[in-house]
């Protein structure tokens, strides 16, 4: 009977600030955020296979399977565990996708994530999260951070992280509806490149006295490429502070209570798609991972 690994989340992030502080040579940009972690998220399913094949058993029509990020997350697990012990599994993975494709969300990072966090379990690797962290930062720059799972002051090209801890809030979230391919964002050349450096005590201070602190320096690239973006934020200004985050498409805002959230979102306009979500303080999976490899041990 092959094993599985069930109903495994992977939550979506929110940047609450996203400053640009350089380029480097190679294109990758340099910047500063606070990556936060809700509890709005996918939900991944995991069988283990004898024969070594890795399948995404879902139809995602906008994410081919062999450049998913999930699936590519399992082939480079499954090939650093070759390479350490020669063993070979396989599995099939389902995904149920809730967050939207070119959200600012982080979606595809966070199922990498997850894919490394469970196979690294399902497979009985035992790499530390320190090996899954480097493994992780070859699929893309945000993938470290649910990795690390917390939330975190990150800097570089989102690599470097130091965790922090945030006010649990509560959130709302519009969808306008426009998938934003996030190089067509970084590739502009109205971008801001050169905001200055930041400390973490600045937003710390900022967020202490429950300020919508720095700003994101794509919002204006993002906004003047795709409307609908700008035409969100200023309907969600009418609320609270609002800002988008990433490279979009999706805009937030704090909510002084879930009642407030609820009520908002009712009277997000027809063709958007609005939603709540809370503040969470670590990985929902982390948890459970470290249930089984206490009852394991």
């Amino acid at each position: 009977m092959p094993r599985t690994l069930n109903d495994c989340p992977a939550p979506a992030k929110i940047n609450l600030f996203l400053h640009i502080t350089g380029q480097r040579e190679d294109g990758y940009h340099l910047l500063q955020t606070v990556f936060q972690l809700i509890d709005f998220c996918d939900t991944l399913h995991f069988s283990e296979r004898p024969d070594g094949i890795i399948r995404r058993t879902t139809t995602l029509p906008d994410i081919p399977e062999a450049t998913d990020l999930t699936v590519r997350a399992a082939q480079l697990l499954q090939s650093e565990l070759m390479r350490q012990t020669g063993r070979k599994p396989g599995a099939d993975i389902v995904i149920e996708k809730h967050l939207p494709i070119g959200g600012g969300l982080g979606g595809g990072s966070s199922d990498a994530a997850t894919t490394l966090l469970a196979l690294n379990q399902l497979w009985q690797c035992h790499f530390s999260r320190a090996q899954l962290m480097k493994l992780g930062v070859q699929l893309g720059a945000d993938v470290p951070f649910f990795l690390l799972g917390q939330n975190a002051f990150a800097e570089g090209i989102g690599e470097i992280l130091t965790p922090i801890d945030t006010p649990l809030s509560w959130f709302i979230l519009i969808d306008p509806r426009v998938p934003v391919p996030t190089a067509r964002i970084f590739a502009s050349e109205d971008l801001t490149r050169n905001t200055e450096v930041v400390t973490m005590p600045d937003f710390l201070g900022g967020i202490r006295n429950e300020e919508m602190w720095g700003r994101n320096d794509l919002q204006s690239v993002a906004e003047k490429q795709y409307p609908a973006i700008a035409s969100a934020v200023r309907w969600l200004n009418r609320y609270a502070p609002a800002r988008m985050t990433g490279s979009g498409a999706c805009v937030f805002a704090r909510a002084s209570s879930e009642q407030e959230a609820d009520r908002i979102v009712l009277e997000v306009p027809v063709g958007w798609k609005g939603w709540k979500a809370r503040g969470l303080g670590t990985h929902p999976l982390d948890a459970r991972l470290s249930a089984c490899t206490n009852r394991q041990a």
